[in-house]
């Protein structure tokens, strides 16, 4: 007999219109009656492989998650705001650990145009996920068990990036992809000129070239370009092929980046919400 969310108060509650789009995010995270314009199988799907379990942060702003890969070379920021959901209550703070694997299998059992509603009891043991058809005819629900986690939150401070670099996220998961067949590193350069993305590898080396660009017609097509001093680093292709597994929460995705400072590569989602990944550069023996 499921007794979630009977016998003790529920603190929280949140019902997210398309349960695709956590499902995407926990690849690489989402919950609670959630819109249809986000996933929360997206999300999972777009963070999964850089980091096993984290915590998922509730409060009344909305879901937040923060986690670094083993290695403490990538960090992987997001955040789904209060408005993505409807309704939303989170009665105080709360933090759910979470094994994204777990959540991944329970996320797959949704449909496409499933609303998902997400509840936790005060000092919960799981989480309950229910399933709902968009005809209301079929009800799913599972418990997933939480875990105790652990984490630090970083602090990420506020940073002036010398060069900005937005363009439709279908082009850099391309370019990534394209690159990493050649070498397990790429250098992005960015100058007045334009970016560069370059890689030198056994087989021989690559190297494109965006310049900024708009389409009236097209905007999903424009590439924007902002510099205020040339910058060059040297990166893991392996993250930001797995970093590009959430092209399909956003249509543009943007690149900021400055010297000896992590390059942050984010995808921006409905209602204010956003997906962040971090990486660090190569320096010196690594390029």
């Amino acid at each position: 007999m499921n007794t979630t969310c009977t016998n003790k108060s529920t603190v929280l509650e949140a019902r997210l219109e398309q349960a695709q789009l956590l499902k995407k995010v926990t690849y690489q995270f989402s919950f609670i009656s959630l819109t249809r314009m986000l996933t929360p199988q997206q999300v999972v799907d777009a963070i999964k492989d850089l980091v096993q379990d984290c915590n998922f942060d509730c409060n009344d702003s909305g879901i937040a998650l923060q986690a670094m890969d083993n290695s403490h070379v990538a960090l992987v920021s997001m955040m789904l705001k209060s408005e993505s959901f409807s309704p939303f209550r989170c009665d105080r703070n709360i933090a759910l650990g979470i094994n994204l694997t777990s959540l991944q299998k329970v996320l797959r059992c949704a449909q496409n145009e499933d609303i998902l509603t997400v509840k936790a009891e005060d000092a919960p043991d799981v989480v309950n996920m229910v399933f709902e058809s968009a005809d209301n005819d079929r009800i799913s629900e599972y418990d997933i068990k939480l875990m105790d986690i652990d984490q630090e939150h970083l602090g990420i401070p506020d940073t002036e990036y010398a060069a900005t670099i937005s363009m439709p996220s279908s082009e850099f998961q391309r370019i990534c992809r394209d690159l990493t067949a050649l070498s397990e590193s790429v250098a992005i350069e960015c100058t007045k000129e334009g970016v560069k993305f370059a890689c030198n590898g056994d087989i021989g080396s690559g190297a494109v070239t965006l310049r900024s660009h708009t389409d009236v017609e097209k905007p999903e097509r424009n590439i924007e370009i902002n510099l205020s001093e040339p910058v060059a680093l040297t990166f893991s292709l392996k993250y930001l092929v797995n970093f590009c597994k959430a092209s399909g929460l956003s249509d543009s995705v943007k690149l900021c980046l400055s010297n000896e400072v992590p390059l942050l590569v984010e995808y921006a989602l409905s209602n204010n919400s956003y997906l962040r990944f971090y990486l660090a550069p190569k320096i010196g023996d690594e390029e």
